[in-house]
């Protein structure tokens, strides 16, 4: 086995481990986030399965290289792929604006969530290992897509942190605007990647 290879097959498994606990997260933030009326951790699930999308294409692409086909197709797929997760994330940013704008128009507060705690706290300290991983394996293969996964991590954890400092305000202090605004301050990590992913869609891999 080659040394690209072993790096690349290090790639799949850290995908893996990323897609995995991609979908416990998307699961727990939408129902903790409906169960508590949390805009905030709604979106930050609607965010995981989003990246979940993106994690599946690069985790096919990788294995691809791994089996020494050509990338040309599967280059194809993740320029599509980008596409449609842009366009979602926009959606969702506006989705955020315009439900925390009503929450706070009407003085709607969420509830306190002891599972949004506990995710968005494991979130926040698990989410930049895998970004270093990332980062790390995609310099060893020369993988643009791989490190711009590492960065996109990277981002979840700002997000999660975020999210924790809204659920921590409310189930504390009882503010019942938290939750609002904690969601707005997600409106930027957003549109960020919403950006970052039309322009991988547009051939745009080192931005």
């Amino acid at each position: 086995m080659s040394v690209q290879t072993a790096a690349v097959r290090k790639g799949i498994r850290i995908e893996q481990i990323s897609i995995a606990w991609m979908v416990v997260e998307a699961g727990v933030a939408l129902w903790a986030g409906l169960q508590a009326h949390s805009i905030a951790l709604v979106a930050f699930g609607a965010d995981s399965i989003i990246e979940l999308i993106a994690g599946f294409v690069l985790l096919w692409r990788l294995g691809l290289e791994a089996r020494g086909g050509s990338l040309e197709r599967v280059r194809r797929a993740e320029r599509s792929a980008s596409w449609i997760v842009g366009g979602a994330l926009f959606l969702l940013a506006v989705y955020i604006l315009a439900s925390a704008g009503h929450a706070l128009w009407t003085h709607s507060g969420a509830d306190a969530s002891l599972p949004g705690l506990g995710l968005s706290a494991a979130s926040g300290l698990l989410m930049p290992f895998l970004a270093s991983a990332k980062k790390r394996i995609g310099a060893e293969i020369g993988s643009q897509a791989l490190k711009a996964d590492g960065a996109c991590s990277i981002v979840c954890a700002y997000m999660a942190w975020t999210v924790l400092a809204g659920v921590l305000l409310t189930a504390w202090f009882g503010w019942w605007w938290a939750d609002s605004v904690a969601a707005l301050a997600l409106v930027y990590f957003v549109i960020k990647e919403g950006l970052e992913a039309i322009q991988e869609a547009q051939g745009k891999e080192d931005t």
